[in-house]
């Protein structure tokens, strides 16, 4: 299984094959490196599978390499884009980054700059699976209430605890004497702070870290559930069920899936 693959797009074979080559070398396997002649077989390659990198050249017969970026953009296909070509002229710079992509290289290409690009737009694909995980695991409820810079500093300490703990069983008594309170009143002042109790924060927390686990790993139920704190796959499925209205495992496959 590959990490990533990479879609070199080029009507110019020698170009084409040149650049497959060189990143294949670079690559040492890593990665999946595949090629399209035109902008058409480039768009039914994305059809059928995900592109993560996109190097296309800007004069291609029929689809350009900007109407190829265009066309993806339109779709919702979402790989970082470079653009390659033999021509110099400002406006194809200018538009290119108008339609968000990320280096410009001129032919002929060295092997450095070639390379250079590539790692540069693994990093901002990795940067954007990052934000993607983020944006499908939060919880608006802690979100909004947990974290805030107006908490004080007592239930800030307490937080920091509870993520640093949700693998292992956490009593409000622990963290209560870790924070120094009296766990009457740390009960109270988190509730009044938090806006959700003790218990439903660790519960929210759990379900969150297990979330994250469920996209970014490929980690059994049954291990998901132990690290997210859970003793028990059966409890941790019927609590995750509640709150998020599907099991883990539909969950992992609704959010695995790619809709082209």
């Amino acid at each position: 299984m590959y990490n990533k693959t990479i879609l070199i797009v080029d009507d110019e074979p020698r170009t084409r094959q040149g650049v497959q080559k060189t990143l294949e070398a670079w690559s040492e396997g890593k990665y999946q490196i595949i090629s399209a002649a035109n902008g058409e077989q480039a768009i039914e390659l994305m059809k059928q599978q995900r592109i993560h990198i996109l190097i296309t050249d800007i004069r291609m017969p029929e689809i350009t390499g900007l109407k190829l970026v265009e066309t993806i953009k339109a779709n919702n296909f979402s790989p970082v884009v470079i653009v390659i070509s033999a021509y110099s002229e400002f406006v194809y710079a200018q538009e290119s980054l108008r339609l968000g992509v990320i280096n410009y290289l001129l032919k002929p290409i060295s092997k450095q700059k070639l390379i250079s690009a590539v790692e540069e737009a693994i990093k901002v694909d990795e940067n954007k699976e990052r934000v993607g995980i983020i944006e499908k695991v939060v919880d608006k409820k802690l979100l909004t209430n947990a974290h805030n810079p107006s908490t004080r500093e007592t239930i800030q300490e307490a937080l920091y605890y509870i993520d640093n703990h949700l693998h292992s069983e956490i009593s409000q008594k622990e963290v209560a004497d870790y924070v120094h309170l009296n766990p009457s009143y740390f009960s109270v002042l988190f509730k009044e702070e938090v806006k959700v109790t003790f218990s439903e924060y660790i519960t929210r927390r759990r379900i969150q870290r297990a979330k994250e686990l469920l996209i970014a790993t490929k980690l059994p139920i049954v291990d998901i559930a132990e690290e997210s704190g859970y003793k028990t796959a059966k409890y941790f499925i019927k609590i995750f069920k509640e709150y998020e209205g599907m099991t883990p495992s539909v969950y992992r496959k609704n959010n695995n899936e790619r809709v082209f």
